[in-house]
């Protein structure tokens, strides 16, 4: 396998859910333990937290960091709504495409634009549940919204890649499928949304693996999601529960995730994304504490594979 270990601002509590002006971890405190713990890229995150054009590659090339990828949702659904978010989209692959030229290096670990669909405030409410369904005129735009997207990260000279997601309409193993069999384009196989979602990382990627070209992994305390769920907890409640564990104390088989892609030959970035929602008021510093060491475990779990 020729794959790369990137971390993620995520696993950090950083994303498009923290709240505006809650306590983070700094960026080079971030980078400086991902680089101690053995990474060797990290995700975007979320719109100029890491920096912006030189400062974005200058944090990088301190730590001889590639970018792996980054973020895009899109409101695939809805024609206008979809045309209305374009501007973000180029904006987005603008980023990962002066990335890509300023760092340089081998195809499989340029940048990966990860495009996303928006699902609905349904879907986020109650995820892994497949409410509000999109019927057949919805998934046709849905299809032809996300092909338009993914040609436009290809004529930047990118390849893209699309995430299934819990909360949004491609989050199910069936809802999976049915993008696969409709658009063009490889597949972010994320093990904790697609258990969230219903489905057993274990027992599908090795059918899906000719299409992934991504990897986003996370270990899943079942019983914890359980509770979340059963407690009609949404996506926020998810993300706060501590239900996304690291490697070995969750329930996800990563042999067999890994193995599989071993043997279909798989050639990129894994993004180890430990999703995190944290507390407010946390004490930053044994939150730091917390997050190195659960990125060493992380890391030395890959080790045979990467």
């Amino acid at each position: 396998m020729d794959a790369r270990v990137a971390g993620a601002p995520v696993s950090f509590g950083v994303f498009e859910l923290t709240p505006e002006g809650a306590d983070t971890i700094a960026p080079d405190q971030m980078l400086e333990i991902l680089d101690e713990t053995g990474y060797a890229g990290i995700d975007l995150g979320p719109a100029g937290y890491l920096g912006e054009g030189e400062a974005l590659i200058s944090r990088l090339r301190a730590h001889d960091f590639g970018l792996a990828g980054g973020w895009v949702q899109l409101p695939m659904s809805d024609d206008d709504a979809f045309e209305a978010a374009l501007p973000e989209l180029d904006a987005a692959i603008t980023v990962f495409a002066d990335a890509a030229a300023a760092l340089g290096g081998p195809a499989a670990f340029r940048p990966k634009p990860t495009l996303a669909d928006s699902g609905s405030e349904a879907r986020q409410a109650r995820p892994g549940l497949a409410v509000d369904p999109l019927d057949a005129a919805g998934w046709d735009r849905l299809a032809a919204n996300a092909a338009r997207a993914a040609e436009r990260v290809r004529a930047a000279g990118l390849e893209p890649t699309f995430h299934h997601h819990a909360g949004t309409f491609v989050e199910s193993p069936d809802e999976v499928e049915r993008f696969l069999d409709r658009v063009d384009v490889g597949l972010t196989f994320d093990t904790g949304h697609l258990l969230l979602g219903g489905g057993d990382p274990a027992a599908v990627v090795e059918r899906w693996a000719p299409r992934i070209n991504h990897l986003h992994l996370k270990d899943v305390d079942r019983a914890e999601l359980a509770r979340v769920i059963d407690a009609g907890g949404g996506m926020v409640e998810v993300w706060s529960s501590g239900a996304f564990a690291a490697f070995g104390d969750g329930d996800i088989d990563l042999a067999t995730i890994m193995d599989a892609m071993d043997r279909a030959g798989y050639a990129g970035w894994i993004v180890v994304e430990q999703d995190v929602l944290p507390e407010a008021g946390i004490d930053l510093a044994t939150f730091a504490a917390r997050r190195l060491a659960d990125h060493r475990t992380n890391r030395e779990a890959l080790r045979p594979w990467a």
